[in-house]
């Protein structure tokens, strides 16, 4: 009788003190969740390989009218005289093909193409540009589908690895994480769309080793 006295007096000290632990987390300690599309707002435009940044500037469609859109932003750089437009925006989904109806005017298919250590992407021409389109998510790679988003998410919402980050008041218990979504693109002129490809995947590569580095911090 004595032992079980013992025991539920530890069991209510050991709560006691987690519960005591999780309040100071929450009430002394940073808060440590920042809004990732703040931090895309406001950073400076990413160095890219034999590329100089011409301008930045914000994008027509109206985030207040869009339940999706979190953020956007537009990026142009030159690369060997040629323009490299580069559209960013920060969204709820992660079908990169809806993206593509939604918010530009190609109608064309994309072939999907995998690149170890970065993911999946998309690959295409439209009305003499060539474009790559891909979503970057801020744990695990590149995706292009929803299934491989969704997949993603799977993989990051594991409830037993994210349990003492829950307890601790720092992540939830589970989240969605929203897409990156990076659309490339360049005008094919005199070169052959695989050539035009290489310039976009060099710059892809580049682009999303910055851009999942940083959103890893959130």
């Amino acid at each position: 009788m004595i032992t079980w006295k013992k025991i539920r007096i530890s069991l209510l000290i050991l709560g006691c003190s987690n519960v005591l632990l999780v309040l100071g987390q929450i009430l002394f300690l940073p808060n440590q969740s920042k809004n990732p599309a703040n931090f895309f707002l406001i950073s400076e435009a990413p160095p890219l390989p034999q590329s100089q940044l011409k301008f930045t500037k914000a994008l027509p469609h109206d985030i207040q009218d869009d339940s999706e859109l979190l953020a956007q932003k537009n990026y142009q750089y030159m690369h060997k005289g040629l323009p490299l437009d580069i559209e960013m925006r920060y969204v709820k989904i992660g079908d990169v093909n809806q993206l593509i109806r939604k918010y530009t005017k190609i109608s064309s298919s994309a072939v999907v193409r995998q690149k170890e250590g970065i993911g999946y992407y998309g690959l295409g021409v439209e009305q003499q540009k060539a474009y790559l389109s891909a979503c970057i998510n801020p744990h695990g790679n590149s995706t292009f589908t929803n299934t491989q988003f969704n997949q993603n998410q799977q993989q990051r919402n594991q409830p037993w690895q994210r349990l003492l980050p829950w307890l601790l008041g720092r992540e939830q218990l589970r989240e969605n994480n929203p897409c990156l979504w990076a659309h490339l693109s360049v005008p094919l002129k005199n070169s052959s769309p695989e050539a035009a490809y290489q310039v976009l995947e060099t710059a892809w590569f580049s682009w999303y080793k910055y851009w999942h580095s940083n959103l890893q911090k959130f």
